[in-house]
């Protein structure tokens, strides 16, 4: 069977959240694989809103596992209020249908407060950080010093853990005038949340072996946006993990051939949040368009989105990157009634032209978009679940975006609603 590993081509907001939520239906289990809670998904089913931070979108669905990666950062407090706010939406969450890697490291509450008061410091520049403490719980996790989900369980190596922690986090904060944190105090507030978490934990990567040697589909999921990778994005602006499709096998515990068809979320435009190089930024009355009728606002922060035309480069070099074998296009019907639309379809950089986002910080924010114009369209694409639905115009877009960016089509959104999706190709047919 296929597995199907669904990426951010853009910024992050691309609507992972919905297309998840729609091919979760045709798989077994879903993963995430990278990521906390800074990252949101967004669906609306049947009306109803449901907004997601660290649980998978396929927890929605009946008869369906998920499974939170030793990839993500875990705030246990965060997926317990999180828990606790679907199943007020009338959505069951229990062991039965969620499972956590042993080994996912956890966020504790120094990790957002070291977070947020670097990010308020006037000393270094500030990279737009949700202040949620995902920077700092990688550090910790790379420093090894970092306390697992397994490590709840165990009293003795919790209290080797916590010591090591601090001596790291309270040199820190002493040098950053903050007050030390109280190891105690820490541990009580561990002890408490364990016997909550330590039922969800499993050991995921022998699980999804099992699964996979069954025949069961996967469907990984991930989060925020290739452009934030760690490596491959606009560097420093960035988050703290790997965004791209191979995370989805270090992350859950699963070798690189588990992993099938890579499907990238594009926006029909393009969106960030935060600070950071932004070549096709629009600050006119379509900019303002863009913002209001797409409600460009942050699921997590409710932060404003930037927003600017589709940019043809950006997404090409992170199809490429990732292996994208087909993209979701998404968020279509914004565009509805503009008369005209540009693509970016290379940049200039002191007369030079590129055709990829050159790496140095400076020649990031100093390329300028060159744009192709093609003709906009007056019909409605709003609710198309079939390429007849929409207007002749709408369909060439679709068609010079793959064009441009080198990569199929696969799916096409064109509303919120789960149903509203026009289906090109199956990312999990054989």
């Amino acid at each position: 069977m296929a597995n199907v590993v669904v990426v951010g081509a853009q910024w992050g907001d691309e609507g992972k959240g919905k297309i998840v939520d729609w091919l979760s239906e045709r798989a077994d289990v879903i993963a995430r694989f990278q990521g906390g809670h800074n990252a949101g998904h967004t669906l609306v089913i049947d009306g109803t809103v449901y907004k997601l931070s660290l649980l998978p979108s396929g927890i929605l669905r009946e008869g369906k596992l998920s499974v939170i990666g030793n990839g993500v950062v875990l705030d246990p407090w965060a997926l317990l209020t999180e828990i606790e706010k679907i199943a007020g939406q009338g959505v069951v969450v229990g062991p039965h249908n969620l499972m956590i890697a042993e080994n996912a490291p956890l966020i504790l509450p120094l990790h957002g407060e070291l977070d947020r008061a670097r990010e308020s410091s006037n000393a270094v520049a500030k990279i737009g950080t949700t202040g949620r403490g995902i920077g700092p719980a990688y550090e910790d996790k790379v420093g090894r010093r970092a306390i697992r989900v397994a490590d709840l369980g165990d009293e003795a190596t919790l209290d080797a853990r916590i010591e090591r922690l601090l001596t790291h986090h309270n040199a820190l904060r002493r040098g950053l005038g903050m007050d030390e944190v109280d190891g105690l105090g820490l541990k009580a507030a561990l002890m408490e949340v364990a016997p909550k978490i330590l039922p969800f934990a499993a050991p995921v990567w022998k699980v999804l072996a099992e699964k996979r040697k069954a025949g069961k589909r996967i469907l990984f999921e991930g989060a925020q946006g290739s452009l934030l990778d760690v490596d491959f994005g606009t560097y420093p602006y960035v988050t703290s993990s790997t965004t791209l499709s191979g995370m989805a096998a270090t992350g859950t515990g699963l070798g690189p051939s588990a992993v099938g068809f890579v499907l990238g979320i594009v926006k029909a435009y393009t969106t960030r949040v935060g600070e950071g190089p932004f070549a096709c930024e629009l600050f006119d009355d379509v900019g303002e368009h863009l913002a209001r009728v797409g409600h460009e606002k942050g699921t997590v922060t409710g932060r404003p989105r930037r927003c600017g035309w589709f940019d043809a480069v950006l997404v090409r070099q992170t199809c490429a990157l990732s292996g994208v074998n087909g993209i979701a296009l998404t968020k279509m019907d914004v565009l509805d009634g503009l008369p005209e639309l540009k693509i970016c379809v290379a940049y200039d950089l002191d007369g030079k032209r590129l055709d990829y986002l050159p790496t140095a910080a400076d020649q990031q924010a100093r390329v300028t978009p060159v744009y192709e114009t093609i003709e906009g369209w007056s019909g409605s694409t709003a609710g198309a679940r079939s390429w007849a639905d929409l207007p002749a115009q709408a369909i060439k877009y679709v068609r010079r975006i793959e064009e441009l960016i080198q990569c199929p089509v696969a799916l096409v959104s064109t509303s919120p609603e789960r149903d509203d999706t026009i289906l090109v190709t199956d990312p999990f047919a054989d």
